[in-house]
Parts: C-alpha cells; sequence; structure tokens
C-alpha cells in the first residue's frame, strides 16, 4: 500500500498571492480589496474591521503564518471584527499612507476610521493583548 505523501504548498512567483491568502479570499469569503473606493466602502461600514497585508509572499517567510493566524484571531475574539485582503495594487500607498510599513500587516478599523497595525507575526499573547486596545479606541 502506498501512502501519499504531504507537499506543503510552495512559494508562489514573485507578486502572486500565497495560497493561503487566496484561501482566505476563496473558502472565508473575505473580500479582496484592490482599488481605494473598495478599501473605503469596506472600512466605512458599520463595526470594526481588520485589513490583511500579505507582503510578497515569495519573499516574506511570515506571510503564509498571517494567513492562518487571522481567521484564528477572528475566531478568538468571536468575529469582533471582519476581515479583508489588501490587493497588491492598492498595498504600498496603504502602507505609506497608515506608517504601517513592514508586512505582513492587521490594520484595524472602526467605521471608516484607522485604529492602528500589527505588524509582523507577533506571539500570541501580544495579540490577544493588543487587539482590545486598539478596538477600544474611539479613533
Amino acid at each position: 500500500m502506498r501512502h501519499a505523501r504531504y507537499c506543503p504548498p510552495s512559494a508562489p512567483a514573485s507578486g502572486a498571492p500565497h495560497p493561503l491568502v487566496t484561501r482566505l479570499i476563496a473558502e472565508f469569503d473575505y473580500p479582496l480589496l484592490d482599488d481605494f473606493e473598495a478599501l473605503r466602502a469596506f472600512t466605512e461600514a458599520p463595526g470594526a474591521h481588520c485589513l490583511f497585508i500579505p507582503g510578497d509572499g515569495a519573499r516574506n517567510l511570515e506571510t503564509p503564518d498571517a494567513a492562518v493566524i487571522l481567521p484564528e484571531l477572528r475566531i478568538a475574539f468571536q468575529r469582533a471584527f471582519d476581515c479583508a485582503v489588501v490587493g497588491n495594487s492598492i498595498e504600498t500607498r496603504l502602507r505609506e499612507a497608515t506608517r504601517a510599513l513592514k508586512t505582513p500587516a492587521f490594520l484595524f478599523y472602526r467605521d471608516g476610521v484607522y485604529l492602528g497595525a500589527i505588524e509582523k507575526i507577533r506571539d500570541w499573547d501580544d495579540y490577544l493583548a493588543r487587539i482590545p486596545h486598539l478596538l477600544a479606541q474611539k479613533g
């Protein structure tokens, strides 16, 4: 009897989304925000929102980790925020506008107001401490 061998997803070509980022869009139904009009509509909707800026999945080894962590954070915070993925076409300008220059990054908004970001991969306890602080801000 032959057993199937596990093969982890390969790194994408530079500029292509990592398969785990694509999974957020395809399986978790996170919108892909490819222009500032879509970003504005998403972040100005009532409630709290988290934008995932993945960065270059071929060069940034933390991108797949962040793509796995984000849905777990949403569950841990009992869906207190909804999520979207920021597309390559607006990523650089958004990072510059928010000063969240390191990727991957999670940017938090409430009712159209930018609250802050968590950049790079962190310890789980750091997320548990920082996210409530960000969500508690009035903006």
